[in-house]
């Protein structure tokens, strides 16, 4: 049998690496029994090699218990144990890998893909804004260990310091967790009936860090029935 499907760039790339990209938009995970569990996007498994248990990652109970009943972010969450090389990748979006070193990171839920189970987390949002807005809900991550995010072509980095920086909420891949993101609305009550989307309402960014934006609005919620 002969095809260029069986060239050696589509084979998989051996590495000792626990996490190593084998494309722009495929990840490979490595997990021991001894390494730290694996949280990732629910439905971003796309093969595995070994033993792998799945299971789904619960919210830990108290304050993250209630923002998930009230926002539903964070609920499509799910948790990996075992021994072999877990493969990842959504809709053939572009992934990029964050090692945190004890520092933070806000990541909209939507880019999340992937990271080690080490890592704090924590939803949060703009108050009242999440429900306007469609939902501006985030997780925030802090510790050691690493990140993998998804961005809907390839992404561009803004630097926030030098001005005031404003950013489609659904285009807002992830930024500096030092950052508060105000929310900020250029359009007359008037206008906003039947609108939802980043038009109407923008994160506003204003100090010492970054946010990156992926040149997309992502693929759209689905709406409830």
């Amino acid at each position: 049998m002969r095809s260029n499907l069986f060239d050696a760039s589509n084979q998989e790339r051996q590495t000792t690496d626990r996490w190593a990209l084998q494309s722009h938009k495929m990840l490979r995970c490595a997990l021991t029994p001894e390494a730290p569990e694996i949280i990732s996007a629910a439905g971003a498994m796309v093969a595995y090699q070994g033993q792998m248990d799945f299971s789904y990652q619960g919210s830990g109970g108290g304050m993250k218990l209630l923002k998930k009943m009230a926002t539903g972010e964070g609920g499509n969450m799910m948790r990996t144990r075992g021994h072999g090389e877990i493969f990842y990748a959504r809709q053939a979006e572009e992934i990029f890998l964050i090692q945190l070193e004890g520092d933070a990171l806000t990541l909209n839920t939507r880019n999340m893909l992937a990271f080690d189970s080490s890592i704090q987390w924590d939803i949060r949002s703009l108050g009242g804004a999440g429900f306007m807005a469609g939902g501006l809900f985030n997780l925030f991550l802090q510790g050691h260990g690493m990140v993998a995010v998804t961005s809907d072509g390839p992404p561009m980095l803004l630097d926030c310091s030098q001005q005031p920086t404003f950013v489609d909420p659904q285009a807002a891949v992830c930024w500096s967790a030092n950052l508060q993101p105000q929310l900020k609305n250029d359009f007359k009550m008037g206008s906003l009936i039947g609108r939802g989307s980043g038009e109407s309402f923008q994160l506003g960014f204003h100090g010492p860090g970054f946010v990156v934006v992926q040149p997309s609005e992502g693929m759209p919620a689905a709406s409830g029935s």
